[in-house]
């Protein structure tokens, strides 16, 4: 756990959620900061909404198998089981996000963007779990936010 610390950038990720089909076209670019908290990853995700930064706090729990988290949500049914797909850490992480029946693959760099080995390395994964290219987004790799704005700060 204690690689995955410091910067990521989200580069990409595929998931048939119809909230990322209707809002494809104003997706923002979307940074995280892990750091380690006992046993567990503390996950601060920077994003813009209507133009504010937020920071979104979660924490990663670890699951009995390697390379494998827990995110737990409000409610028993809004567990999602976390999985390292891929990863180097130096460079790029491909993370499969399941929540009952549904899975999301999603790939961050550790710049804002990667080379092109590690985005079709991302494709098969991503084909690998039955989804495609017509459910694949791509981030904008400008207009991070650099911390949250005052009193944004959702738990």
């Amino acid at each position: 756990a204690i690689q995955f610390t410091g910067k990521w950038f989200l580069v990409g990720m595929a998931s048939r959620c119809s909230h990322l089909a209707e809002h494809s076209h104003r997706l923002e670019a979307t940074a995280l900061v892990v750091a380690v908290e006992g046993q567990s990853l503390a996950i601060s995700t920077f994003r813009k909404l209507d133009g504010i930064c937020w920071e979104i706090k979660q924490h990663y729990l670890p699951a009995k198998a390697h390379g494998r988290f827990l995110l737990k949500g409000r409610g028993y049914s809004s567990k999602v089981d976390v999985v390292v797909g891929e990863t180097d850490y130096s460079s790029y992480s491909i993370l499969y996000y399941q929540k009952g029946r549904s899975i999301s693959v999603k790939l961050y760099g550790r710049a804002g963007r990667v080379s092109d080995a590690v985005a079709d390395r991302f494709e098969q994964h991503v084909r690998a779990v039955g989804l495609n290219e017509d459910v694949t987004y791509y981030f904008p790799t400008y207009g991070f936010c650099d911390s949250a704005d005052e009193f944004h700060i959702l738990d």
